[in-house]
């Protein structure tokens, strides 16, 4: 009898999972709350664009068309391309749109008995004859429930939606003591694109954030208003977003996505001599860092505008925080129309506009666009109907999401999440993880001891915290998607080395086309 497994989403993740389970002759069932394919890609902003280059976002067995000539392709050519992936594998009649999950909770053996388990599931297996997830959905037309039971559950549900992060404010200081109007990016993204521009067109609009989704938003209230009515872009953090991804004519591959680079940066289970190694690269590293800055400032004028991060770019790669700057956006600050200003610490609001730390003077505004991200562990944890398991998922918040292989809780049987920890192309990852889920599935291989997996996360969660700093919490590969990727080939019995000859295997950059299934034959 064919496993049925549930999967959580429709956008990258999700389709990928489905397609990888379909070719290991699983029965996927997708659940989308939308009525179409794509996830964050479906909403967002007119000038959104692929963070890096088209080459290392695609999938390994269906290239972009060569009808899409540009590096950075757009929103519309994005989405376009997801759409054609699922099409091209006959993915959408596996999907139930408008289909949204209230919950999923575990029936099978007690928590108690679970606690002892020293195996993932018990038996290490990934399946049990004794435990099966109750997955509750509801059809968002006709609002009726119904409950599926599953084999495998596996959530795609992401970080970059959904569930709005906003800030916290002192009581009465809060948007209910602006006579303005204040809203998230999220239900600016919600709108058509001749909607979001009469909203912004005549209006004072403050931004606040400094990530892509900041700086698009208010590169389109800076082409409504000019510098008549400039939009102001409240900002804690200086960050080196770049303009480019070809640092003083260099790609930026060279220095940061293939096997040399990873040599310089201490990596999780990594022997004394790698060790050793990146010790005594030091320089180097300092090295690759400043190059790229001083392009950044170079290019952009940073310190014209004060805006040179005091955290190296390495910091910033590791940390998944990169973001490419709009074409044009520091010109519109030069010429006005969009003003930078520093807040440090908290802000809140008074009548008028926002009070920005302890000064007196508010800055008058009519409209305030929180461009704060999205509170990605509560809509993870909240999927779960039982404590103990939210719990689980997020871990301590003073550690990395507790999951191995970015994929598995130890401690949650009969379950894997795909797409949250972030990397250079989410896709890229994505797809990976979803390969390696499958021959987990399949049986190719089993997961360690649950002893064994935690220490493993714990070695990532120092990685994390030496090189990301205070952005641990992100889980990010980006510096190390090689030494990850080898760790998933190893499992799945695959070559890790995909290139041909030493030299070419040291310096020339690895993409998703280094683990296209004919590669020199391999899978």
């Amino acid at each position: 009898m064919e496993r049925q497994v549930a999967i959580v989403g429709a956008g990258i993740s999700g389709l990928l999972a489905c397609k990888y389970m379909l070719s290991k002759g699983f029965r996927p069932i997708v659940f989308e709350a939308s009525n179409g394919v794509g996830g964050v890609w479906t909403k967002t902003v007119e000038t959104t664009k692929i963070q890096t280059p088209k080459a290392f976002y695609q999938f390994s067995d269906f290239p972009w068309p060569s009808s899409v000539t540009e590096d950075h392709p757009t929103e519309n050519q994005v989405l376009d391309y997801i759409q054609s992936y699922a099409r091209h594998f006959d993915l959408p009649k596996h999907i139930k749109f408008n289909t949204k999950v209230c919950g999923i909770e575990y029936e099978g053996p007690s928590e108690e008995e679970m606690q002892s388990w020293s195996m993932w599931g018990g038996t290490g297996e990934p399946f049990s004859s004794k435990g099966k997830w109750k997955v509750t959905v509801q059809d968002k037309q006709s609002l009726s429930t119904e409950v599926f039971v599953v084999d495998f559950v596996i959530l795609c549900i992401g970080r970059f939606s959904d569930v709005p992060n906003i800030p916290e404010f002192p009581p009465n200081k809060g948007p209910e003591a602006f006579h303005g109007k204040v809203i998230h990016s999220m239900d600016y993204a919600d709108m058509d694109y001749e909607s979001a521009a009469k909203f912004v067109t005549g209006k004072q609009v403050t931004v606040v954030g400094f990530q892509k989704f900041a700086m698009d938003i208010a590169m389109e209230c800076s082409k409504a208003n000019g510098v008549e009515n400039p939009c102001t872009v409240l900002y804690k953090t200086e960050h080196w977003n770049v303009p480019d991804y070809l640092p003083w004519g260099v790609p930026l591959e060279y220095l940061y996505f293939n096997r040399f680079s990873e040599l310089l940066v201490h990596k999780p289970g990594e022997g004394f001599l790698l060790s050793l190694l990146a010790t005594f690269l030091t320089p180097l590293r300092w090295a690759f860092s400043k190059f790229v800055e001083t392009h950044i400032n170079k290019k952009l004028g940073l310190a014209k505008y004060g805006m040179v991060p005091e955290h190296s770019f390495l910091k910033e790669i590791s940390s998944c925080m990169i973001a490419t700057v709009p074409e044009k956006f520091f010109e519109r600050v030069g010429e006005g129309s969009i003003i930078l200003k520093k807040s440090p610490g908290s802000f809140k609001f008074c009548q008028e506009g926002i009070l920005v730390g302890e000064e007196v003077a508010p800055l008058k505004t009519e409209l305030v666009i929180l461009a704060t991200g999205f509170s990605g562990e509560k809509k993870l944890k909240d999927v779960f109907v039982s404590p103990t398991f939210q719990d689980y998922i997020v871990g301590s918040q003073e550690a990395i999401l507790p999951l191995y292989r970015e994929c598995i809780h130890g401690r949650i049987p009969q379950l894997a999440v795909i797409g949250f920890s972030e990397s250079i192309s989410n896709l890229y990852t994505s797809e990976m993880r979803c390969r390696w889920l499958a021959e987990l599935l399949a049986g190719t291989f089993k997961v360690p001891s649950i002893r064994e997996m935690e220490k493993d996360v714990k070695k990532w969660d120092e990685y994390a915290k030496q090189y990301a700093g205070e952005y641990y919490r992100r889980s990010c590969i980006g510096a190390l998607h090689l030494w990850y990727n080898d760790q998933l080939c190893k499992d799945m019995g695959l070559n890790h080395k995909r290139k041909k000859g030493m030299f070419a295997e040291l310096f020339e950059p690895y993409g998703p086309m280094d683990y296209a299934p004919s590669q020199n034959g391999q899978q």
